[in-house]
């Protein structure tokens, strides 16, 4: 398959890297355009050969006329346009120096298969997990599908050992009334027979004992496998279920639906029950018949004990939180509750019995048996409200066994006394559980049942809950452990490599776009210095990620929380498409847009408002030298009045003479702005004359346009005071502008 039809087929993340490859020395365009012709040349022959570079880009030139002229078949007049223009810029960069054309091509095209590679390697590791899970998987399901023939097996080899036993009763309770009948003396002919009658039920007999045997080794074996599933279960399949839980808890891929396990649960407890029912048959069949070594006595009561705790613990561990307490109005940040606000839960059963349909009864319990609370000062207790009891039962969509709680909630118990404040922990870092409790009480077994939600953070002020999320991710991304809730009194540290997945998730999870690795090494810079960038076990203490580092700092997650926020509520599209760089320190994105045309642009977040703001810069080259000019950055309040597409596209600078020009040409690395963003604009970029009027109902209205417009400054875009940014944003006759102008700018 073609290196760029490849490359075309791959994700966000790995475009926005080959994006990078190019630029306007050599333009994606040609990559497209002659993709065929580049790739099947040897450039690193070409490249080491003036004669044959020279002749390559001869060459080049050619297919790039060849292509003009399949434009000019089709009358694509701006295709046309962007060939010969591309063309020209060839020319002035590589017709003095072709081999340096050779070698551009040459480290575009290695670039792309590092590309391809690094993806290759992610897709194989992936793959090869896949594997391991699936083939996991299928050990299993064989291990259940031998469960469920051998107790088959033995439940036919129970029915031939009940027909052989019966034969065999029958038959020696004939011959013990023969013999009655023949007390006044028996012929030899009788006598014979009587023999004869005794060996076959002797032989009758040994095959009986040799089925009793069988039956109760066959049952053995049976509780062998059945435990030998339960294990894997309980100590392998729950414990992974249970962590991809909290991964997808934190933002992580989903987690794998309870279906599977449900069926081997329930496969194990079905067995076990029906090796239960075997058990009570042959001690029926024990009482009906008894000898000296009956291989039942010897291993009946053994055998019953077994089975029992086998179950008992199948049924015991069977019962978890399907989906962790959450809030409704926060569904993607779920054990961060608010005092006073509904929040829900699910428990399920993996069990799935129909005699078991409406047995369980669960009762929901805060900080049950926690005696942290006993022993350290400043932890707060809580009481729930709403209807904490349920009863389970088969759901229809799936048939599972369960109990959702709707309308829980928290409120915090009064403090008699004077109340202290001295506890080692904050509010955001106190951590509670909430078990659930149930019983099962079956004939011949009685049953506790007990399971715990993950740790939770309970707050009283929605303010903190980016914070209490804080808390929660820390948790989860660092232990597995369900009960650790003093994990705050000594927070272990997080590697970067560790933090820096976590931290894409909150973006993925939210929108359709997580963070690239050039994003995440900005931000690594950010937490770790550079240091990061070459060392992925750099260890990030709790500190440095949620508390102030020192009084003119703030915390670096309520940075980007804030940020997330900004994009949720402003700037979704736009993130989604890729059209914000974002994470881009002000060096890097000086190096990037110092050799690009003059008002090429980047949009990227400010590093300097913890609420989370949006800023761009643009490139300008004067006599002088290049210089960047940087927007003071835009917050959730202005883009609450106009959207930032708006901003951009209507944006103005004072030029020479007075005269608002819109600075803005291409978004980096090369798109011409309208192309990129004029789907997000509130307006058609072909608007209508400003002067043209619009009738509504009885009224005319004149057409209004939004405008921004700074005053330049050296480097840094001043704002407009918001008495000018009034006059410019009301509904105004363009007419009025210059006016405007004059009083926002009076020299």
């Amino acid at each position: 398959m073609a290196q760029w039809f490849q490359l075309q087929k791959l994700d966000s993340k790995y475009l926005e890297q080959v994006d990078q490859l190019y630029d306007d020395t050599f333009p994606m365009e040609i990559r497209q355009y002659l993709s065929t012709w580049i790739e099947s040349h040897d450039w690193d022959t070409v490249a080491a050969s003036v004669s044959l570079a020279t002749v390559r880009f001869h060459d080049l030139l050619g297919q790039l006329d060849d292509q003009y002229s399949r434009f000019s078949l089709e009358n694509n007049f701006l295709l046309q346009h962007n060939v010969r223009k591309i063309k020209r810029k060839l020319q002035d960069h590589f017709q003095e120096d072709p081999l340096h054309m050779a070698m551009t091509i040459c480290k575009c095209l290695k670039e792309e298969k590092k590309i391809l590679a690094a993806l290759k390697k992610e897709e194989n590791v992936w793959s090869t997990q896949i594997n391991v899970v699936l083939e996991k998987q299928k050990e299993l399901d064989n291990k259940v599908k031998d469960l469920r023939n051998q107790v088959q097996d033995a439940e036919q080899k129970m029915k031939s050992l009940e027909d052989l036993q019966d034969d065999h009763d029958f038959k020696k309770k004939a011959l013990q009334s023969r013999v009655e009948q023949e007390v006044n003396g028996m012929t030899p002919v009788v006598q014979k027979e009587i023999r004869e009658e005794e060996m076959v039920i002797r032989e009758m007999f040994i095959k009986l004992n040799i089925t009793r045997k069988v039956v109760v080794h066959q049952i053995t074996d049976i509780l062998n496998l059945a435990e030998q599933i339960q294990c894997t279960l309980v100590m392998e399949e729950i414990p992974e279920w249970k962590h991809r839980q909290q991964i997808a808890c934190i933002g992580g891929p989903p987690n794998a639906c309870l279906d599977q396990l449900q069926t081997w649960f329930t496969a194990v407890a079905e067995g076990l029950q029906q090796v239960r029912q075997q058990l009570k048959k042959l001690q029926e069949l024990e009482q009906k018949y008894t000898y000296e070594n009956d291989p039942i006595t010897q291993g009946k009561s053994t055998l019953e004990e077994r089975a029992l705790v086998l179950f008992k613990n199948l049924i015991v561990n069977s019962i978890v939180v399907e989906r962790q307490p959450c809030m409704p109005t926060h569904p993607q940040r779920p054990l961060v509750l608010k005092t006073g606000v509904q929040f829900t839960v699910k428990i399920r059963l993996l069990v799935k019995l129909q005699e078991f349909n409406y047995q369980f009864k669960v009762k929901a319990l805060f900080d049950k048996d926690v005696t942290e609370r006993n022993t350290v000062r400043g932890f707060r207790k809580f009481n729930i409200f709403g209807t904490n009891s349920k009863v389970m039962n088969m759901e229809e969509s799936n048939g599972s066994l369960a109990a959702e709680f709707r309308h829980l909630q928290l409120k915090e118990q009064k403090v008699t006394g004077n109340r202290t404040n001295d506890g080692p922990l904050i509010v955001t870092e106190e951590l509670h559980s909430i078990s659930f409790e149930t019983q099962l009480t079956h004939p011949g077994l009685q049953v506790n049942l007990e399971t715990t939600s993950l740790p939770i953070v309970v707050i009283s002020n929605i303010s903190q809950l980016p914070r209490a999320w804080a808390s929660v991710m820390w948790y989860n991304m660092l232990t597995s452990e369900s009960k650790n809730l003093s994990f705050f009194l000594s927070p272990p540290q997080a590697t970067w490599s560790l933090l820096s997945k976590v931290l894409s998730w909150q973006f993925s999870s939210v929108t359709k776009r997580g963070l690239n690795d050039e994003q995440l090494s900005m931000l690594g810079d950010k937490l770790l210095g550079r240091e990061a960038v070459g060392n992925p076990n750099g260890l990030i203490p709790w500190t440095r990620f949620c508390k102030n580092v020192n009084e003119k700092s703030f915390p670096f997650w309520l940075w980007i929380d804030g940020i997330l926020d900004l994009i949720k509520r402003h700037l979704l599209c736009l993130w989604n498409d890729g059209c914000i760089m974002g994470f881009v320190s002000k060096e890097r994105e000086k190096a990037l847009l110092k050799d690009k045309e003059p008002g090429t642009f980047l949009l990227r977040f400010s590093e300097s408002s913890q609420e989370g703001a949006v800023t761009f810069t643009w490139v300008e080259h004067r006599n002088d030298g290049v210089h960047f000019h940087t927007v003071e950055p835009y917050t959730k309040k202005e883009l609450a009045a106009v959207s930032f597409a708006d901003i951009l596209h209507n944006y103005k600078v004072m030029a020479a003479e007075n005269i608002p020009e819109n600075p803005l040409v291409y978004l980096y690395p090369r798109i011409p702005k309208d192309s990129a963003l004029a789907r997000y604009y509130s307006h058609p970029t072909e608007a209508a004359e400003p002067m043209e009027l619009e009738s509504e109902s009885d009224a005319v209205y004149v057409k209004r346009e939004l405008i921004s417009v700074s005053e330049l400054l050296q480097d840094t875009m001043m704002p407009m005071s918001p008495e000018v940014y009034g006059e410019l944003t009301r509904i105004i006759n363009p007419a009025e502008i210059d006016t405007v102008m004059c009083k926002a700018f009076p020299n």
